[in-house]
């Protein structure tokens, strides 16, 4: 990505009554973030997974860049618990309406 662009992945949403969670599959594994649902306008990330085989590679940021642009066009707040996902609002001061605090 020399040319500065973010890279693009496909991310996937599955979401069930009380959790869910964002994927993101390619060839080398599955990454992952998962929340679970506090009634209709909260949902607290708990864990982002990514294998080691795909670090590296902006990934995470991906799930958790997608999971805020998700809470903000449903009008939701974010709870985060998982310390990657706390890193990653402490870094995007942007983030911070959707932040729960």
């Amino acid at each position: 990505m020399s040319n500065g662009a973010e890279p693009i992945f496909s991310i996937q949403h599955e979401e069930g009554e009380t959790r869910g969670r964002y994927l993101i599959q390619l060839d080398k594994g599955k990454a992952e973030l998962t929340y679970s649902k506090a009634g209709d306008s909260l949902i607290i990330v708990d864990h982002t997974f990514v294998p080691g085989s795909m670090r590296r590679k902006s990934i995470g940021a991906a799930l958790v860049r997608h999971a805020v642009e998700e809470a903000r066009h449903a009008g939701k707040k974010i709870t985060p618990l998982c310390s990657f996902v706390s890193a990653q609002f402490a870094r995007h001061p942007e983030w911070n309406d959707v932040l729960n605090r």
